[in-house]
């Protein structure tokens, strides 16, 4: 890329750049088409030579027998190409967003040292950044906290909020006043590590060479998909395995959208009509919301899923990651983009 001399010409450098095989992190609201691009692009990828593997970035698609409501890749999307990650805790397990990263990067680390590309794929934007990016997530102390709690209820949120901005300016200037749970946290990371909260501050800075992928579609195709996967959902019999679940379920998996109205649903509490359409309605909020996470990174490359040339453009952005031509780019996003703390916990 060009580079400027002291005096303020343009010059090019002639030092060669270094070409090195990028993770693909494929991204973007739910329906959207993630692990169809994911699969034909590891298969163009494999007429060319490079072999590629999906690592699964979904929470709760690693849960055993969640299938049909966390629309899990079939038994054929699963067979055309290797997936990791799925179906690897049972569901009344917890998945937490520090254990996955732990995961995730010893499957990466693993993929690549085989000469294998991952191509990460999810709709869950903290999980995908906390695979690849600068990102740490600091224990906790059930005694720090409860603790803090009856603070909370005897001194007043208010008080606690004080407390913070006195020991974390640069943490409560980006908090809600009002969120006590944040408020909380916030001094319970503080007490525990001996260093501000702000230090957790996730940032917009690789940790493993990555480039990302994001899905766009317009609103009204997107709620078209969440309608048609919501009908295919009933169809397949979500509620047959809601049901077989039901007694399974530990308080992370039972948060998957979808299975608490289908729980409803056989506790003659709601009608199937009622449910599936809250399901729907539910989804399409989640999907505004996954976008919104989504936006606020600079460095994902955004592409039309209906375009015809979806494949090919997929492929050019992965040639000209791996030749480094985002590297001054994306080494960049920290210095202007603001985290919200509030999105980690």
């Amino acid at each position: 890329m060009p580079s400027v001399t002291d005096s303020g010409t343009e010059s090019r450098s002639t030092a060669p750049r270094s070409v090195a095989m990028r993770v693909v992190s494929i991204i973007g609201p739910t329906a959207s088409g993630k692990t169809g691009l994911a699969i034909a692009l590891a298969k163009a990828l494999a007429d060319r030579g490079q072999h590629a593997e999906i690592v699964n970035a979904d929470a709760y698609q690693m849960y055993r027998g969640m299938d049909i409501g966390t629309a899990k890749a079939s038994a054929e999307e699963q067979a055309a190409v290797p997936h990791h990650l799925l179906n690897i805790i049972e569901p009344d397990d917890t998945m937490t967003v520090a254990r996955f990263q732990t995961l995730a990067r010893e499957c990466i680390h693993d993929l690549l040292s085989r000469g294998i590309r991952p191509i990460l794929v999810g709709g869950s934007g903290l999980y995908a950044r906390a695979a690849i990016d600068d990102i740490s997530f600091p224990g906790t102390d059930p005694e720090v906290r409860a603790r803090l709690e009856r603070r909370a209820e005897k001194e007043g949120p208010g008080r606690l909020f004080e407390e913070l901005a006195a020991k974390d300016p640069e943490a409560a200037s980006r908090m809600d006043a009002h969120n006590v749970r944040r408020t909380i946290r916030a001094l319970e990371v503080i007490e525990i590590t001996g260093r501000p909260f702000s230090a957790s501050l996730p940032r917009y800075r690789y940790v493993i060479p990555t480039v990302q992928i994001g899905l766009d579609l317009p609103r009204k195709e997107l709620d078209r998909r969440i309608a048609e996967r919501t009908i295919a959902m009933r169809d397949q019999g979500f509620l047959a395995e809601a049901e077989r679940l039901r007694d399974h379920l530990g308080p992370t998996a039972a948060r998957a959208l979808g299975y608490q109205q289908m729980i409803d649903v056989l506790d003659g509490l709601i009608d199937e009509n009622e449910a599936f359409a809250d399901i729907a309605q539910k989804t399409r909020r989640l999907a505004r919301k996954q976008m919104g996470w989504f936006g606020r990174d600079p460095r994902i490359h955004w592409l039309q899923a209906l375009n015809p040339a979806l494949l090919d453009n997929a492929m050019g952005i992965v040639q000209h990651a791996d030749a480094g031509d985002y590297d001054a780019i994306d080494a960049q996003a920290d210095e202007y983009v603001q985290h919200h703390l509030g999105d980690i916990d």
